[in-house]
């Protein structure tokens, strides 16, 4: 299936009810038929890919990825040991490719003349292309064609392939677009997009796929005005192996496979990522519908049950029955296999004060993995707070940034607040004190921010 600036819905409900059975019975005859007319499958599939915000990343101790999830459905599917290995760069992820280190590359691979002679393409296809993003204003407000773009302010990545593209533009259009380089270095793409939703730059140039994730954190942006030429990208395998790409190629091609392909496609591209539920509003002596349940179990946690009932609003705006894009679940927004390793489930988590219980247990967990990093107990807070949000393995990293690149280790604020933000720039999650990969800093950064924004005024009104 393809993937493109239009997502593709999400097939019928009913294909993905029996989708076990069909991949089940499709996997027994195709493991058949590979042993017995090509090669035999191997027990384990060995697959490399890159950290990035649509292959793969670490959200909340959990992997995650589009590809990440498509080839672990193919390898459940087929019976297979899945060993994901993560490479630096694409450069180092062929190599791998080539001196049989791996089966296959699980990440967009572009289909041009270059890589040809080293891979062949297989899996999902990708087809993407540079978009102007822009605000979602009235139609006739809106740019629609390239020459409308002379006399307009454009914000691009310094030395990109965005800054490359729109002064060949420039040139073609005779002059008139005011383009400005960012460094790389204090600004990224994720950080261009989300200033022109906040108006503080009218437009900037991104890939459709990533504009297109980006949108589901932003949906007052257009992403629809193409800049340039498509762009064909895939999964690969050495030339030695096309046999395990035409066998990706052929799980892929059935309803139900397609199915899982399109929900996988859905959640990551589609699904907002923003905040749900209804607004509360503090009132004098009660700061949540759920006073009474921050109180008690907090208290038995030695923790500020205001600043509990904060997160509480900031996870779930209080809506007990909330299931975010993630799989998050309940008031407290718990991931499944986090309420599994506090012995719950994922049902059991939308039970309102299993929910809190389980909460201030992972809260005082992380509390105290972090106390010997940041001493000061009420600063330690920010901290237990960032990696309820994001996982604590990247809050770790951003400590190991912070103390590297000269800013206090044991501060929050202006100081591990700004490396958690480095973690979605290249430059940064690639550098070798990172253990971790690529997180999405700034949902962390506002994240800690909004809390305590709700916090002080809980103090006010509670």
């Amino acid at each position: 299936m393809k993937r493109s600036l239009t997502i593709l819905p999400t097939i019928a409900t009913a294909l993905i009810l029996i989708c076990g059975a069909i991949s089940c019975h499709n996997g027994k005859q195709w493991q058949k038929k590979q042993e017995t007319t090509f090669h035999k499958i191997p027990d384990t599939l060995h697959v490399v890919t890159l950290y990035s915000p649509a292959s793969y990343f670490i959200y909340k101790g959990q992997e995650m990825g589009y590809d990440y999830e498509l080839i672990t459905a193919i390898a459940i599917d087929r019976g297979l040991t899945l060993k994901v290995n993560i490479a630096p760069s694409l450069s180092r992820a062929i190599e791998m490719l080539d001196s049989g280190k791996v089966d296959l590359i699980a990440y967009e691979v572009p289909i041009t003349a270059e890589y040809k002679e080293k891979v062949v393409a297989c899996g999902p296809e990708n087809i993407t292309t540079q978009v102007l993003v822009q605000p979602k204003l009235g139609e006739e407000e809106l740019i629609t064609d390239v020459t409308d773009l002379v006399g307009k302010d454009v914000y691009v990545e310094a030395d990109s392939k965005y800054e490359a593209r729109m002064n060949n533009l420039n040139q073609e259009l005779g002059g008139g677009i005011r383009i400005h380089p960012v460094s790389r270095d204090t600004m990224i793409t994720e950080d261009l997009i989300a200033m022109v939703s906040e108006g503080k730059i009218p437009l900037t140039v991104v890939d459709s796929d990533i504009a297109l994730i980006n949108k589901t954190y932003y949906n007052d942006l257009d992403i629809n005005m193409p800049l340039s030429f498509e762009q064909r990208s895939g999964w690969a395998v050495a030339p030695d192996k096309k046999w395990l790409g035409d066998s990706i190629d052929a799980w892929l091609n059935t309803d139900v496979n397609r199915g899982e392909q399109a929900r996988l496609l859905k959640r990551y591209f589609e699904l907002s990522k923003n905040e749900s539920g209804t607004k509360f509003v503090s009132t004098a002596g009660r700061v949540s519908p759920f006073d009474h349940l921050f109180k008690r179990y907090a208290n038995k946690y030695n923790w500020d049950w205001k600043l509990l009932a904060s997160q509480a609003y900031v996870e779930s705006k209080f809506d007990s029955t909330a299931v975010s894009w993630a799989g998050a679940r309940g008031l407290m927004q718990i991931m499944p296999r986090t309420a599994k390793g506090y012995g719950q489930t994922a049902k059991s988590v939308m039970k309102n004060d299993v929910a809190v219980e389980t909460s201030l247990k992972l809260l005082n967990d992380l509390d105290k993995q972090l106390a010997k990093r940041v001493p000061d107990e009420q600063e330690r807070k920010k901290f237990v707070i960032a990696s309820y949000n994001s996982g604590l393995a990247h809050v770790l990293d951003a400590i190991a940034l912070a103390d590297k690149y000269g800013l206090d280790p044991q501060k929050w604020d202006d100081n591990v607040a700004k490396a958690i933000l480095w973690k979605s720039n290249p430059r940064y999650y690639k550098d070798p004190v990172v253990k971790f990969g690529y997180s999405r800093g700034r949902e962390t950064f506002d994240y800690v921010n909004r809390v305590y924004s709700y916090y002080a005024k809980s103090k006010v009104h509670g």
